[in-house]
C-alpha cells in the first residue's frame, strides 16, 4: 500500500457488527469486565482506549515503528522521553529548537540533573565535541529546526548515536511521516506536536511518539500510564479525522510554500529566506536525500527591524499567532512567541534574531497570501 493511501485508510474502521467506516470516539473512563480475572484488554482509558489505541497504531505504522504512543500535547510526548533518563545523564540537542522544547529542560528537567548541550548539528564535528564518555545518553534533533529550517543529516547521526550506544530522538513535526520517516533512517524515537500538520486544523492538541525496540517501547509504555498525560479518545478521533487529509493539505501547502518562497527571496526588503526548497538553503541536498519535499514552513528576515512590526499589524489574509501547520496560514515572531523563554544572548547566536519572521503556510490560494504580504510590506 502506497503511503498517501495508508494516511488516507489512517482509523479506517471497518466495524463488523455495525458496519462503521470512521472509528467511533469510546467516551469512557473505564470498561466492565467479563469476570474475576477477566479483561477485554481495556481496563482504564488511562492505560487504553479503543479510539487513542487506533491512533496510537496509526502513528507507529506510519513511521514504521513498532509502537506508538499519543499524549495529551506535543511537550507532554517530549516530557515522557525526558523521563527515560536519570539524574547526571547529558543529552546533545539542535540549537534552535523549539523554544518549549528547551524551557522544558531548562527550567524543569535540569532541577533533576538532566544537562544538556546545544550544537549546530548539521556539522558533525560538532556532535563529537560535546559527546562525553559515559554520560551522554542521546542526541535530540530538529531536522528541519524550528524556526531556521536547518538540515541535520539523520542517518549520520543515528549511525553516531549506535556506535557510542546512545539515543537518537528525532522531532518530526515540521516534515511529518508523509514526507519524512526518521526511523528507516536509524532513530529509535520519533516525536510529533499532533497539535501541528498531523491534526491539521488548529482545533485540537496532541503529542506523539513513535519507536522501535521492545525494551525502549516498554519504558515508554509504563511511562505513558505511570504519568497519565494521555491524549482523550475525542482528540485521539480529531487527530486521526486529520490525519486522513494529510496527503492533499500538505501537497497544496508545500505548493504554496515554494511559491511565497521564490516571491520573498526576490523581495528588496528581505534579508534572507529560511526554506529547504530553495537552490540557495545550504542543506538542500542531503534533506533530498532524507525527505520527500520541504515541507509547508519557511522563515524569512527583514533588512529594516521596524519592519516586522508592521507587517505583523497589517496581514489581513494571514493571522498572527503561533503554532503551525494548519490549513491557515499563519505569521509567528519566534523571539518574542514561540522562542522567548531562550536567552537573548544564544537567540542572537544561533540567528533567531528580532528580525526574523516565521510562517506556516496554509491551503488558500498563494496570490491572496502573497498580495497579503505585499500590501503589508508597503503599507
Amino acid at each position: 500500500m502506497k503511503l498517501d493511501t495508508a494516511i488516507a485508510h489512517a482509523g479506517l474502521c471497518g466495524d463488523p457488527v455495525t458496519g462503521a467506516v470512521s472509528t467511533p470516539i469510546y467516551q469512557t473512563s473505564t470498561f466492565r469486565h467479563p469476570a474475576l480475572g477477566e479483561s477485554t484488554g481495556f481496563d482504564y482509558s488511562r492505560s487504553s482506549n479503543p479510539t487513542r489505541k487506533v491512533l496510537e497504531e496509526s502513528i507507529a505504522a506510519l513511521e514504521s515503528g513498532e509502537k506508538g504512543f499519543a499524549f495529551s500535547t506535543g511537550l507532554a510526548a517530549i516530557t515522557a522521553v525526558f523521563m527515560l533518563f536519570k539524574s547526571g545523564d547529558h543529552i546533545i540537542f539542535s540549537d534552535d529548537l523549539y523554544g518549549g522544547t528547551y524551557r522544558l529542560l531548562d527550567k524543569v528537567f535540569s532541577q533533576f540533573g538532566l544537562s544538556a548541550s546545544f550544537v549546530d548539528t548539521t556539522c558533525f564535528k560538532n556532535l563529537e565535541k560535546a559527546f562525553i564518555k559515559d554520560k551522554t545518553k542521546a542526541v535530540f534533533i530538529e531536522s528541519p529546526t524550528n524556526p531556521l529550517l536547518k538540515i541535520s543529516d539523520i542517518r549520520k547521526i543515528s549511525a553516531f548515536a549506535h556506535k557510542n550506544n546512545i539515543l537518537c530522538i528525532v522531532d518530526n513535526t515540521l516534515m511529518t511521516p508523509l514526507l519524512q520517516q526518521p526511523l528507516l533512517l536509524g532513530a529509535d524515537i520519533v516525536a510529533h506536536s499532533g497539535t501541528k500538520f498531523l491534526g491539521g486544523h488548529n482545533d485540537t492538541l496532541a503529542g506523539l511518539l513513535a519507536a522501535n525496540g521492545s525494551e525502549l517501547c516498554a519504558r515508554l509504555a509504563f511511562i505513558q500510564n505511570a504519568t497519565g498525560a494521555v491524549l482523550s479518545p475525542f482528540d485521539s478521533w480529531l487527530i486521526l479525522r486529520g490525519m486522513k487529509t494529510l496527503s492533499v493539505r500538505m501537497q497544496r501547502s508545500q505548493e504554496n510554500a515554494q511559491k511565497v518562497a521564490r516571491w520573498l527571496s526576490a523581495r528588496r526588503q528581505v534579508a534572507r529566506v529560511y526554506y529547504p526548497g530553495l537552490e540557495s538553503h545550504p542543506h538542500a541536498d542531503i534533506h533530498k536525500i532524507q525527505s520527500a519535499g520541504p515541507g509547508a514552513m519557511l522563515s524569512f528576515s527583514v533588512k529594516d527591524k521596524s519592519l516586522v512590526e508592521k507587517i505583523i499589524n497589517n496581514v489581513k489574509v494571514i493571522s498572527f499567532a503561533e503554532s503551525l501547520g494548519g490549513i491557515e496560514t499563519l505569521i509567528t515572531y519566534p523571539a518574542k512567541q514561540t522562542h522567548s523563554d531562550i536567552p537573548e544572548e544564544l537567540r542572537n547566536r544561533i540567528g533567531i534574531t528580532d528580525d526574523l519572521l516565521r510562517i506556516s503556510i496554509g491551503i488558500e490560494d498563494v496570490n491572496d497570501l502573497i498580495n497579503d504580504l505585499k500590501q503589508a510590506m508597503e503599507k
